[in-house]
Formats: structure tokens, C-alpha cells, sequence
């Protein structure tokens, strides 16, 4: 492959068009942005540079890892010889190496390699976070909030009040509506929501008509500044089947 087709101006005509006053429209997706000098699209993957379409995350292959001492982690072999990695081989991660969705274009980097004789192609398809949410199980007795009643998390909404399950109060966070339906500040926030909710870390929300709720993941629920300390079960099956070798001796029939 020649470096002109490499390069960011052929890239540029490759993925995207140019328009009047600057204007790049990309073509990586049906959305079709309209993108101006030194803006970057809705995706945020693609951006405009002086009037080249160029990407925001540069692709990680593993041999440039490698050769810049970075940390790696063995795979892939039953009988390790002590390289990181085949020298011959080519791996593509999945960092800047996909499309968006819905895409109706081929992956950007295709790399074809052989593995024991046999010709491979491999392409990478971007994980959509845009389509991503939580379901947030809370432990407590407390009405927290009407069913429906929004979610909001620095005053931005995040997400809704839903269908109680066994006792528990439930919560449904993120989803395509708040991350890129809204504004921009609404969706960094439910991104941020969600990262933090998985990562293990406290997250303060408010709900509507409701109270204030601290959620972090192993711990108790903090509802307007006070931890829970129990709840009841949510059903007789459960109880029964939980609580039967306490109920021996106090209970006529278990």
C-alpha cells in the first residue's frame, strides 16, 4: 500500500466530502454530519482539521504497543515462547478501528494475515454506548419516588423511577434518549452516571417528588442523608425459603 492512500487528505476524500466555507460532510454513518473547521461530529469519532476529515482516537495496534514498551498482558498460546507477541502478525484492537452505527459502510481498517496457512481477514465493530443503560436495584422500604418520575443526576435527567421488583425500589439509568437524544451536557452527564455506577463508585441522584438517594454498588442506599439499615422481604416464597431455620421453634409450621 502506497503512503498517498495512507495519507490524511486521501483518507479525507475516502470518508467524507468537501463543502463551501470549509465545511466537511462525513460520510462514515447515515447520520451525514455537516461538520465545520474545528468541530468534531455527533459522534464525536470524526472531526474537522482544516478541512480534513480525520479521526478523534487514533487505532492501537499491538506491535506499536509493543515497540513503545507499553504494558501488555500474554495471550493466544498454550506454550508461551516469551514474546509478547508474533512479530509477523498484525492485531487490531477495537480502539478507533470501527464504523458507527447504523453503518452502511465497511469497517475504515480491514487487515488481512495468515494464521497456519490460512488467509484471515480481521475487521473491529465499535461497542455503541450510545445504546447502553443500567437497572439500579435499590435495597430499601422507603417510596423514593412516583413511578416515571425523572432521575437527575447535577440537575441533568439520567433516567426514570420504574416498576418496583420483591420490595426493592428500581431505578433504570441511561439509554439512547438520554445520552444522545437531549443536550450535549445531558448526555456527558448520563455517560459519566453510568461509568460511575459500574466502576463501583457513589453516585448522588435526585428524583423527582421523591427523595435524594446516594447508589453505590455493594453498599447501603444513603436516603436523604440516612444509610438503610434493613428492609422487609419482598414476597412469602422468599421469606419462607430465607428464614426457615429461624422460624424452627417459633413458628407452628415452616
Amino acid at each position: 500500500m502506497s503512503a498517498d492512500t495512507l495519507s490524511t487528505e486521501a483518507r479525507s476524500k475516502k470518508f467524507g466530502a468537501q463543502e463551501a466555507d470549509g465545511i466537511v460532510r462525513c460520510d462514515a454513518c447515515p447520520v451525514l454530519c455537516r461538520i465545520r473547521p474545528g468541530r468534531s461530529g455527533a459522534c464525536s469519532r470524526y472531526a474537522n482539521d482544516n478541512g480534513h476529515l480525520v479521526r478523534t482516537d487514533p487505532v492501537v495496534l499491538l506491535h506499536d504497543a509493543a515497540e513503545s514498551g507499553r504494558k501488555l498482558v500474554p495471550f493466544g498460546a498454550a506454550e508461551w515462547d516469551g514474546r509478547v507477541l508474533d512479530p509477523s502478525r498484525t492485531f487490531v484492537t477495537g480502539i478507533g478501528a470501527g464504523t458507527t452505527y447504523p453503518d452502511y459502510k465497511p469497517a475504515p481498517f480491514i487487515v488481512a494475515s495468515e494464521h497456519e496457512g490460512v488467509e484471515t481477514v480481521t475487521v473491529v465493530t465499535e461497542g455503541i454506548f450510545s445504546y447502553c443503560g443500567v437497572k439500579v436495584k435499590i435495597d430499601t422500604d422507603r417510596h423514593l419516588g412516583p413511578e416515571r418520575a425523572a432521575i437527575r443526576v447535577n440537575g441533568e435527567e439520567v433516567g426514570h423511577v420504574t416498576t418496583a421488583e420483591y420490595g426493592s425500589q428500581m431505578l433504570s439509568v441511561g439509554g439512547v434518549r438520554h445520552l444522545t437524544g437531549g443536550s450535549k451536557k445531558e448526555g456527558t452527564v448520563t455517560c459519566d452516571t453510568l461509568l460511575r455506577l459500574c466502576a463501583g463508585d457513589p453516585v448522588t441522584m435526585t428524583i423527582e417528588g421523591g427523595h435524594e438517594v446516594v447508589v453505590q454498588a455493594g453498599h447501603a442506599p444513603i436516603v436523604d442523608g440516612t444509610p438503610e439499615q434493613r428492609m422487609r422481604v419482598g414476597c412469602g416464597s422468599a421469606t419462607v425459603g430465607i428464614f426457615a431455620r429461624q422460624w424452627l421453634g417459633h413458628a407452628d409450621e415452616v
